[in-house]
């Protein structure tokens, strides 16, 4: 590492107290954007918190926008030096809620340091790289070679679409040349990892009748028609009998993913897989999570098994989810989704089956100025070669900003690793991905801003 490199990096060790303590700061506000669990109040407070840290941080005309579906954006600049380049810096403030605060070692919204991790809702998804944005730009002070674009947005998780189409009313705010959608992260702690793959979302409502009401099952019990009964025996066709593989009837399921693979053991490990309980599909886990579509139900509505009484049901409904990966047209995967279920309903059974949320797939183009500007700062930061990773979730907002921008070069990274346990309880983050993903960035930032001006 350089004499330059090896000062920033000091820099940034000393700022990892502060980072510390606006972590702490932001995970104590309860920024949930579903009204009908939190208050707004906890989303406009962080939105201001946001705004403020960044406004102290350098950036001018810092500001809370209202977008379509009434969440705040936190929009801010810096001035590019002239012939530079300007680099967007993305996150969001929201959080998801913290599920069941029962199965949480310590409270969700209280920062706490166990076994060398920090602890709290939002610490990876996505108030680490809040951080991380703010202790890049505070070590590179007034030493910013390019032009700076934030935004935060306050309601990725409830995907309502609120900063998307604000992105199409407002394009000019959100130009640039590298955009840094920083809502990932690597795939493992200690391994610089870009993502280049998002799988898209298709998803459904199937609903099934077979009674005008339900009937008592030892007077009707046989010839009446199970509505519960039909509706598992449809979402049993999803998959192969065998293998558990996704098999939609219209979708490719053979595809294969060519960048950083895996390790199967590591996946159960990193997905809580109980012994004995095999994995399903086939091919490589990074072909099954990445390059082919994985159906998953994600909920059923019928009579819970407490209070539950001697009747056929009458009635019952599914909320199923397809993830599609790049190279396949998300509304063309619920067309079949929908069709194949539809074909599938045995003795006659009424079904309809409601559209749900989409988004389309992404894949990066990564041989642009941006990319072998952050390989060299990964490289430097991590020792060894940055890596490519695929990720099962879909960030909408990527397509959305390609569309408006082709010739701008998209890069997804952050601090999450495997063990964050993002979305579900005790998440949490290492903070030396913090540490190390703020330098990977101010590096970035650096070396974009020289070497695209010489």
């Amino acid at each position: 590492m350089s004499a330059p490199d090896s000062e920033l990096a000091a820099r940034i060790a000393e700022l990892m107290p502060r980072a510390k303590a606006d972590l702490g700061e932001l995970v104590a506000i309860p920024s949930v954007a579903d009204p009908r669990q939190y208050p707004p109040e906890g989303c406009r407070k962080a939105a201001q918190w946001v705004a403020d840290a960044f406004a102290e941080a350098g950036l001018h005309d810092v500001h809370l926008a209202e977008t379509p579906d009434g969440s705040l954006a936190v929009i801010g600049h810096r001035p590019a030096p002239p012939g530079a380049p300007t680099v967007l810096l993305y996150c969001h403030y929201d959080v998801r809620p913290p599920l069941d605060d029962a199965a949480w070692t310590s409270p969700p919204f209280t920062l706490t340091e166990r076994d060398g991790r920090w602890y709290g809702r939002g610490t990876a998804d996505c108030k680490g790289n809040i951080v991380m944005h703010l202790t890049a730009l505070r070590a590179l002070g007034d030493d910013l070679p390019v032009g700076i674009k934030f935004v935060a947005e306050g309601a990725q998780e409830q995907g309502t679409g609120g900063l998307e189409a604000y992105v199409a009313q407002h394009p000019e705010l959100f130009l640039a040349n590298a955009l840094l959608i920083c809502d990932t992260g690597n795939a493992a702690v200690g391994t610089g990892t870009t993502t280049t793959s998002l799988r898209g979302l298709s998803e459904v409502v199937v609903s099934v009748d077979t009674l005008a009401g339900d009937v008592h099952s030892g007077m009707f019990g046989g010839p009446a028609p199970d509505a519960l009964a039909v509706l598992a025996q449809m979402l049993s066709t999803l998959r192969d009998p065998k293998t558990g593989a996704t098999r939609i009837d219209g979708l490719d399921g053979t595809g294969t993913w060519e960048g950083a693979g895996y390790d199967e053991e590591q996946f159960r490990k990193d997905a809580g897989v109980l012994d004995g309980v095999r994995l399903t599909g086939t091919g490589s886990v990074a072909d099954r999570l990445w390059a082919r579509p994985a159906v998953t139900v994600l909920g059923i509505d019928c009579p819970p098994v407490a209070g539950s009484s001697a009747s056929i049901p009458a009635t019952a409904r599914a909320r199923v989810s397809l993830r599609v990966p790049p190279g396949t047209n998300a509304d063309a995967a619920r067309e079949a989704l929908t069709t194949h279920l539809l074909a599938a309903a045995p003795w006659g059974a009424r079904v309809a089956v409601e559209a749900g949320s989409t988004a389309s797939p992404f894949r990066a183009t990564t041989g642009g100025p941006a990319y072998a500007a952050l390989g060299g700062a990964m490289a430097a930061v991590y020792g060894k070669p940055m890596e490519f990773l695929g990720q099962g979730g879909s960030v909408p907002l990527c397509n959305v900003l390609a569309q408006a921008f082709p010739r701008a070069e998209i890069v997804l990274m952050g601090v999450a690793e495997p063990q964050c346990l993002v979305h579900a309880p005790n998440e949490s983050v290492d903070p030396s991905e913090i540490e190390h993903m703020a330098q990977v960035e101010a590096l970035f930032l650096r070396a974009y801003g020289t070497e695209t001006r010489r």
